[in-house]
């Protein structure tokens, strides 16, 4: 099959993106397919081989069976490429335009789970010029609509709470404050469309850093993959990953995290689109869960072409 893999993008993210798209090409080869690479450079302009791409809308990308997005962050994850693919009415690996929007918006994922009685830890939103936060330290400070810790802060004072603010705010007019928990961080791979399938989760060890910050994510030894996660509630976690990824509306493929305290499981948040190299969490999951990187990339596909062809049913 011949597939355009899309890396880059506008987002600070775009060297992880890059090494994700490299990885996916290699091992969409290893399984016998045909890749494309895709740049979207830093500045949003698509190019192959180094020249611009002209896109008509109905009229596919590059003549593609199916695309793999491997876009990381705003411009990419957040439901502006999944709409584009749209336009260009093509097959494309992962969420569309609701549910990947949707999950990238800490604050409206958070709304959502609590609509639905989902756990997870006390949380406030909070707007830039609005209200003061309603949770005092220590706890979290997140930018709603970024990923990769990126201008995530640790607050256990009322100092450290308004840098935090303060760094949160400069990333986005959306601020999400979270109750910090003593717990465990886990982690797991969902797969499938209308029946999406669980991966054995996978314990989050942070090494020389005590949170799960953007260095400890993307620095060789920063943290260790335990599988399966030391804890009693492993079928819990299983059990809540496909719950939230069919409440969300995902397809495809979404990791979720969570924190695992004593007293039980709480939904931390869901990526649409994870590191995607052979090495990261979603992919190493899966390994352990018997199905390797290769076969991982063409259930992805098949999972791509069947959801469109599906979709294409319906009249509009």
């Amino acid at each position: 099959m011949k597939v355009a893999v899309l890396g880059g993008g506008r987002s600070s993210e775009h060297d992880v993106s890059l090494a994700s798209a490299a990885s996916v090409r290699t091992g969409l080869e290893e399984g016998g397919h045909e890749p494309i690479e895709v740049l979207i450079e830093r500045d949003g302009r698509w190019m192959r081989n180094g020249e611009p791409l002209e896109l008509e809308p109905s009229g596919g990308l590059l003549d593609a069976a199916a695309v793999f997005p491997v876009l990381h962050g705003p411009f990419g994850e957040d439901g502006t490429v999944q709409g584009l693919l749209e336009l260009l009415d093509v097959p494309y690996v992962g969420a569309g335009v609701l549910a990947s929007s949707l999950s990238m918006d800490k604050a409206l994922f958070k709304d959502l789970m609590a609509a639905h009685g989902v756990p997870q830890v006390d949380y406030a939103v909070m707007r830039d010029g609005g209200e003061p936060s309603t949770l005092g330290p220590p706890v979290f400070v997140k930018p709603a609509r970024l990923g990769s810790s990126v201008g995530i802060s640790k607050a256990v004072s009322e100092v450290e709470l308004d840098r935090a603010l303060e760094i949160a705010f400069d990333h986005d007019p959306v601020v999400v404050v979270e109750r910090m928990v003593t717990a465990m961080e886990v982690e797991c791979s969902v797969l499938g469309n209308g029946d999406p399938q669980a991966s054995t989760p996978g314990e989050i060890v942070v090494k020389g850093s005590d949170w799960y910050d953007y260095e400890a994510k993307y620095t060789d030894g920063g943290m260790e993959l335990v599988v399966p996660a030391r804890t009693a509630h492993l079928e819990e976690v299983r059990r809540l990953a496909v719950e939230v990824f069919k409440i969300v509306g995902c397809a495809g493929l979404a990791r979720v995290d969570f924190f695992v305290t004593e007293d039980g499981v709480l939904v931390n948040e869901l990526n649409t689109i994870p590191g995607f190299t052979a090495t990261s969490v979603y992919a190493k999951l899966w390994d352990a869960s018997g199905v390797p990187y290769p076969e991982l990339l063409d259930r992805l596909l098949t999972l791509a072409v069947e959801r469109h062809a599906e979709e294409r049913r319906y009249r509009h």
